[in-house]
């Protein structure tokens, strides 16, 4: 019911910018909750930033705080990551999601296929 196709990733050297942009289609307005997941090589998939569009408070995991800046873009059903001052241990796939609840990954409802974020020292 819900599609998620996320963009921008690429690779970028440590203090570098990027921003990951996520195009949603479907019956998005069943889905209050939305952000950004990541999951490095080795490791489980983590809670990056989330956002409620009922107003509800943002989630932000505490490595990136400062850092990233999720926003999101209802005329344009769009769903955006500005990620500053990256570093090496930012690099993972990232991958857009629906169905949130704070950055708890098993809440999830549905999943884009990620981008890939590779950050070099």
């Amino acid at each position: 019911q819900v599609q998620l196709v996320e963009s921008g990733g690429g690779s970028v050297q440590a203090g570098g910018s990027l921003r990951l942009s996520c195009a949603a289609s479907g019956y998005t307005s069943d889905y209050y909750c939305m952000g950004w997941f990541r999951q490095a090589p080795g490791k489980e998939r983590e809670g990056v930033a989330t956002i409620y569009s009922d107003g509800g408070p943002t989630y932000y995991a505490d490595s990136v705080k400062g850092r990233f800046t999720i926003s999101q873009d209802n005329a344009n059903n769009t769903l955006y990551l500005d990620m500053n001052n990256l570093k090496p241990e930012d690099t993972a796939m990232y991958y857009c999601a629906a169905g949130c609840d704070g950055g708890q990954t098993a809440a999830i409802k549905y999943w884009g296929r990620g981008t890939q974020v590779t950050v070099s020292s």
